[in-house]
């Protein structure tokens, strides 16, 4: 019996394509096949540290949110057809945490996200991957981005 689908989650990193390349259209096949709604995510720096904040201009965090969410909206449209059902989200704080609330959130019962052999700037998404993949409660397919060989 094929489990169906009905969220499919897509947590992205908007300054890294390879965090999208190949599982956004993973996911997107997934959705259309299933008949399911696609929420497409990014979490954004949280700049709302007591030490910091005082040297920050007001507002920052809606200004970093607003950023966040026209980049989104844009990786939207050109990324996945109008004839599927989605949404995003922008989401503020730790990534990995984040992802999980996300998926709660929505309902998710699928997270589809991207991991790869990590080069040193690449740590960062791949150690939230494992962290999404032991804790979510629902089903997460990884992705493999690929290598080159040297």
């Amino acid at each position: 019996m094929n489990k169906q689908y009905d969220n499919i989650l897509v947590p992205v990193d908007l300054a890294h394509a390879s965090s999208w390349r190949k599982a956004l259209p993973e996911a997107v096949a997934f959705a259309l096949r299933h008949q399911s709604q696609l929420h497409l995510m990014t979490v954004v720096p949280d700049a709302d540290i007591p030490a910091i904040a005082v040297h920050l201009p007001d507002n920052i965090d809606q200004k970093i949110r607003r950023k966040g969410q026209e980049a989104l909206e844009q990786l939207s449209q050109r990324e996945i057809p109008q004839d599927l059902s989605s949404r995003t989200v922008v989401a503020q704080g730790r990534v990995d945490k984040q992802i999980l609330r996300v998926a709660a959130e929505v309902g998710a019962d699928l997270i589809v996200m991207a991991s790869h052999r990590p080069k040193t700037s690449d740590y960062l998404f791949s150690a939230n991957a494992a962290y999404v993949t032991r804790h979510a409660a629902c089903s997460v397919m990884v992705v493999r981005e690929k290598q080159e060989e040297h």
